[in-house]
């Protein structure tokens, strides 16, 4: 496998939503921070990405494609440019408790895409994600510090 599919949620309640989403996909939490939780499912190849945000406006917070060599970010990188919807091109940022390599997209209705490679997991929860529609956060800088 050298992709997978992610679905990044904003959730009411995380405690409720591992609960369930742990029972939905048959997987244990891979990483849990303060108001952050992700799986990392093997099948269907996902990555759920969890960010308790209650009021959110919107349930989605972003999709994405998790890549695991960095030759797909780049040819991504080349595609998103020459067809003019690359946003913001991110390198070794810090975002959701892991450093990566990404370059986002949005979509004609305004969802955010992340095309990324995770370089290492950190314990800072970082913040530099592009920001998304008003009052659904950004990627992070929603988390508890």
């Amino acid at each position: 496998m050298t992709q997978r599919f992610q679905l990044a949620l904003n959730v009411e309640d995380l405690d409720i939503a591992i609960e369930y989403y742990g029972k939905l996909f048959g997987a244990q939490v891979n990483k849990r921070k303060p108001g952050y939780a992700n799986f990392s499912i093997e099948s269907p190849p996902l990555k759920l990405v969890l960010f308790e945000n209650p009021g959110a406006t919107e349930r989605i917070n972003h999709l994405g494609v998790e890549n695991f060599e960095q030759a797909d970010v780049d040819s991504a990188i080349e595609r998103f440019t020459a067809a003019g919807i690359a946003d913001e091109q991110e390198v070794a940022e810090t975002c959701c408790y892991a450093q990566q390599n990404k370059i986002w997209s949005t979509d004609p209705t305004g969802i955010r895409w992340e095309w990324y490679r995770l370089l290492q997991d950190t314990e800072d929860p970082g913040g530099h994600g592009y920001p998304r529609s008003e009052g659904t956060g950004v990627c992070c800088t929603n988390l508890p510090v």
